[in-house]
């Protein structure tokens, strides 16, 4: 007679939360394009890569720059054009916060981690997660904004972001389908919440009327 073996049971630490979405594996969509982009970086000249490093790390800034140049160009305007050259920061900050929200229920691994190649960027934390890009929605909602407040600057943003995005991949830090839905997200975001802002139009009739006129009016 054969006795029963006593098998360990599972603490519920090592259990898998059955309420737990399954991540993206990234790799299995474009893992051997950006091997492809990352080994094109490895070979290009140092100068090429610290200038794409620098912009990767550094851009988003020009469309700061570019957002407080269009709300200085807007002041003299229509109070719809002011209202969404205000509204533009605010804009930004959430597509950047929906496309957060999407990072922490896809779950994606960034590819450095995935597919341990040499990049030019410092591989992030484990928990640091891959989809969709936050430099290329940023990037995006900022164009978005801007072509819809001043064209003239909208037309410097919009490659700009496209550059952004490039330069992402470049340094390895994301697969190019990340930033792809990452210019997606920050597009439609852009676009939506900034035509709705132009129905603060009349918040800005009221502001030139008071101690607030400075940032609505050039005088």
């Amino acid at each position: 007679m054969t006795l029963p073996v006593d098998l360990p049971v599972p603490s519920p630490v090592d259990l898998p939360d059955p309420r737990a979405l399954p991540a993206l594996d990234g790799a299995s969509l474009d893992g051997r394009l950006y091997t492809r982009v990352t080994g094109l970086a490895g070979r290009a000249p140092d100068w090429f890569d610290a200038l794409v490093s620098h912009w990767s790390a550094y851009g988003l800034a020009l469309f700061a720059v570019l957002m407080l140049v269009a709300w200085w160009r807007a002041r003299p305007g229509d109070a719809p054009r002011i209202a969404m050259a205000l509204a533009a920061p605010l804009v930004v900050a959430l597509a950047y916060t929906a496309n957060t929200l999407i990072k922490t229920v896809v779950r994606e691994q960034r590819p450095c981690l995935t597919l341990h190649t040499v990049t030019l960027e410092s591989c992030p934390a484990p928990d640091d997660w891959s989809f969709p890009s936050n430099h290329a929605a940023i990037a995006a909602a900022a164009a978005a904004a801007l072509w819809l407040v001043d064209r003239g600057l909208g037309v410097i943003a919009a490659p700009a972001a496209l550059l952004m995005a490039s330069s992402r991949v470049w340094v390895g830090a994301h697969y190019p389908h990340d930033v792809v839905l990452g210019l997606v997200v920050g597009a439609v975001v852009g676009l939506l919440l900034t035509g709705a802002s132009r129905r603060a139009a009349p918040l800005v009739e009221r502001a030139r009327a008071s101690r607030l006129r400075p940032l609505v009016a050039p005088r």
